[in-house]
């Protein structure tokens, strides 16, 4: 299980040329996470061979339509959870604590809740607690999931993974909340606009909402698990 959970944080990063030569390898460990059912493996191995072959370009693009343009796809649990609420504030930092006492470091531009840096901790958990971890998150797999099935984007398959490996159903009520929130198309930019907008809010001392902003684009940033750093392209358009 923690070597599927390193390779699922490894696919919701950001594509990387170092991410693409991965591949073969991620598959081969997917493959043999009996805990994963057999059509979300297939599902998996579809994405991985998109990251494999497809234009680097045309898959940072997706990338980001999906995941930085695009709230209610965002990475961020906490987008899901708190939004841009007070609220957050004390979340990150508790989510923050919990990591160092685990031994895990985090960069200053990283934010806790970005979730591929959430999958790296709970790969370091023993496998009962690694599953515990997972279901606190479970809604927000489920509704992530069912965004991305609308989209016919291969990258279900990750949170569908995600559900399987917290071995625990979500509240309907929870979930139900999360599909009744905006879910507007990547390439409509009013309705993205209206997503984000948001009424001025800190995070804790001396951090304003833009500094969390950058932080929450950086965080995209981080490395998967084992590879080193790459400069983020421009996406063409």
């Amino acid at each position: 299980m923690q070597r599927s959970l390193k390779a699922l944080s490894a696919l919701l990063t950001y594509p990387t040329p170092e991410l693409r030569q991965a591949a073969g390898e991620l598959s081969e460990t997917l493959e043999k996470e009996t805990m994963l059912p057999f059509g979300v493996r297939q599902q998996l191995h579809r994405l991985l061979t998109e990251l494999a072959i497809d234009d680097l370009y045309d898959l940072q693009e997706r990338y980001v339509l999906l995941f930085d343009r695009t709230r209610s796809l965002s990475l961020h649990l906490f987008e899901h959870v708190h939004g841009e609420s007070r609220d957050r504030g004390q979340a990150m930092i508790d989510l923050k604590a919990q990591y160092e006492r685990h031994g895990l470091a985090m960069s200053a531009a990283e934010l806790p809740d970005f979730l591929p840096l959430f999958l790296e901790f709970a790969s370091t958990l023993p496998a009962k607690e690694a599953h515990d971890t997972l279901a606190q998150p479970a809604h927000i797999f489920t509704a992530l999931a069912e965004r991305l099935r609308k989209r016919r984007s291969e990258y279900e398959g990750v949170f569908r993974a995600l559900l399987a490996l917290a071995t625990t159903k979500p509240k309907d009520d929870e979930v139900s909340a999360l599909m009744k929130l905006p879910d507007p198309d990547a390439t409509d930019l009013a309705a993205l606009d209206a997503a984000w907008e948001d009424e001025p809010v800190n995070f804790g001392p001396d951090v304003s909402c833009k500094d969390g902003i950058i932080a929450r684009i950086r965080g995209g940033l981080r490395p998967a698990p084992g590879m080193q750093p790459a400069t983020r392209a421009t996406p063409r358009h």
